[in-house]
């Protein structure tokens, strides 16, 4: 091993890092200046203000860096350990040199370092373990959430609730981090982290307090707790957020930020006051979601054509539509990341603002002030934008506002709440937009909805095919084979069947065909043939597509979209 690691330590390039990152194109010279004036200021090391100015992912220095020494590249952002694997390294060593083990293979145990040619921490992972120590990489931001994630299993929730329910509760509330039930919440956020969860639900009942948590867009109950202590934890929850204890009578919104590693995961907070006490409700903001390449969406490669072309365009309006939770901000954000932030001025308005974006002017929509959609977009346009990311738009003011900005040489990027792309149309004129500018200023419209992903581990091909593939619409979609795929259920995916998400797309371009159609208010039928004369895959369609490549099951598809 440490032959190998010499001879890589060798031939490792001797131009600094900035230099290599110019050379292979992932920064310019410009944004090389500027960061090394911030590193001179600030200090610290290049490669970590080449990412805080957003000129540079912590993959794409990774990656580089792996390539010029022949290290594999793993990506650790999702990784569950078992206690098994864990107890080969302890948390100290883990954190003390930036690493965490993988897997192991008979006597070969794979750790990840963010610096792949530590030989001290190697040589320490082999005294502790005992083990061969076969090195990959990863960035260091990745792995310290990963440590943190994996071994934070200090006692068991039960053994928590234990100490609660012993202690006294009125004390409990306020006193310092080490008591039992500021463990306890704790625990029941960072458990709903590790497994993917998006929400968090702490539904009061009349003898107790149920927590459930939205995993893969279905709720699953994960703990009940004894009435006893439903006081306590609300109101810790609502300590951490910034809430008002006393008030329990209204609806509280807030915010929490958990250390994960050396980043945050954000939590936003909604209390309602229901009979049986306050439900509190937490959405979870995992920063990690939002992609940062079109590639990584789920498009078909024509849709992704298709959506690319929208978002190339100088001027005009892109849509994207689905319920809450269909991932509508992430596309979103997909899309402002591949627009050029350096020569154009980009600009979000946003309730509330769920992720940073480097290079991005973001503001906060606050209607307590005043400050709705409408009123930000007003005053937003004085600003000498190029690109607009509007949240949403809620009313018939933002939507003529946006229409218009469209048509005035802006991008701008929104979201609406309809059933399909086609639906957008006659929902804007039903908020007010006058019909004759909907064909200049819409460019593209995206639907989507989110599917269960079928789990890697115990997806299998059975026989039969759904009836769905006898609908003459849907014919050329039948499969070759007489088969289809399910999720049997394993200890992987808690025994669903399914584990993760991905999305089925149906992207509208907005062509000279519609603009009579639009101008006649064209029936939904009429509109329909036009969009698929245009090539449109609806999302049935496109769903049906992935279930047929075994990423979905049929039975899903349905279940989503119709």
């Amino acid at each position: 091993m440490s032959e190998a690691i010499q001879k890589g330590a060798d031939s490792k390039p001797k131009k600094p890092l900035g230099a290599r990152l110019v050379d292979a194109g992932l920064i310019s010279d410009s944004q090389l200046d500027l960061a090394l004036r911030e590193q001179k200021r600030s200090g610290g090391y290049l490669g970590e203000t080449l990412v805080q100015l957003g000129f540079c992912t912590p993959e794409a220095i990774t990656e580089l860096l792996a390539q010029e020494n022949e290290v594999e590249v793993v990506d650790v952002r999702r990784l569950e350990l078992d206690v098994q694997l864990l107890e080969l390294v302890s948390f100290e060593t883990a954190r003390r040199y930036k690493l965490i083990p993988v897997r192991r293979e008979g006597d070969m145990l794979t750790v990840a370092l963010a610096d792949s040619f530590d030989v001290v921490a190697m040589d320490a992972v082999e005294r502790e373990s005992g083990l061969l120590v076969n090195v990959v990489t990863a960035p260091e931001a990745y792995i310290l959430q990963a440590i943190e994630r994996n071994y934070a299993r200090t006692g068991s929730i039960n053994d928590s609730l234990e100490s609660v329910l012993s202690g006294d509760l009125a004390k409990a509330i306020e006193e310092g981090d080490e008591t039992p039930m500021v463990r306890l919440v704790d625990q029941i956020l960072q458990e709903a982290i590790k497994s993917g969860a998006s929400d968090i639900h702490l539904h009061p009942e009349e003898k107790n307090l149920r927590v459930r948590t939205r995993v893969d867009g279905v709720l699953r109950q994960e703990l009940l707790l004894p009435k006893t202590v439903q006081a306590a934890v609300t109101a810790r929850l609502k300590l951490i957020s910034g809430l008002d204890i006393t008030e329990k009578r209204s609806p509280q919104d807030g915010r929490i930020r958990i250390p994960m590693g050396s980043s945050y995961t954000d939590l936003r907070v909604s209390t309602l006051p229901t009979n049986h006490g306050e439900s509190v409700v937490m959405r979870i903001l995992d920063s990690g979601a939002v992609s940062k390449d079109l590639d990584d969406l789920g498009f078909s490669p024509k849709d992704q054509e298709r959506f690319e072309s929208a978002i190339d365009r100088a001027f005009g309006m892109v849509l994207v539509t689905g319920p809450t939770g269909s991932g509508k901000t992430t596309t979103l954000y997909t899309a402002l990341s591949c627009i050029d932030r350096e020569t154009r001025s980009v600009f979000t308005l946003e309730d509330p603002i769920e992720y940073s974006l480097p290079l991005v002017r973001q503001t906060q929509v606050n209607p307590d002030v005043g400050m709705d959609f409408a009123a930000g977009l007003r005053s937003l346009l004085r600003q000498d934008p190029d690109v607009i990311l509007v949240g949403e738009i809620r009313d018939q003011e933002t939507a003529e506002l946006a229409t218009r900005a469209a048509l005035t040489g802006h991008l701008v990027f929104s979201t609406l709440h309809t059933n399909s792309a086609l639906g957008v149309i006659p929902r804007l004129v039903d908020m007010g937009v006058d019909r004759y500018l909907l064909p200049s200023a819409l460019v593209g419209i995206v639907g989507q909805r989110l599917l269960r992903r079928l789990c890697p581990n115990c997806r299998e091909q059975v026989p039969g095919v759904d009836a769905i593939f006898d609908e003459p619409a849907l014919a050329h979609l039948r499969p070759d084979t007489e088969t289809h795929w399910r999720g049997a259920g394993c200890g992987e995916c808690s025994d669903t069947g399914y584990k993760g998400r991905m999305a089925a797309y149906e992207v509208l371009l907005i062509e000279d065909s519609f603009h009579d159609a639009i101008l006649a208010g064209g029936s939904e039928s009429e509109m329909a043939d036009l969009a698929r004369e245009s090539g449109m895959t609806t999302m049935l369609e496109d769903g049906l597509v992935k279930a047929n490549a075994g990423l979905t099951s049929v039975a899903e598809v349905l279940r989503v979209l119709r």
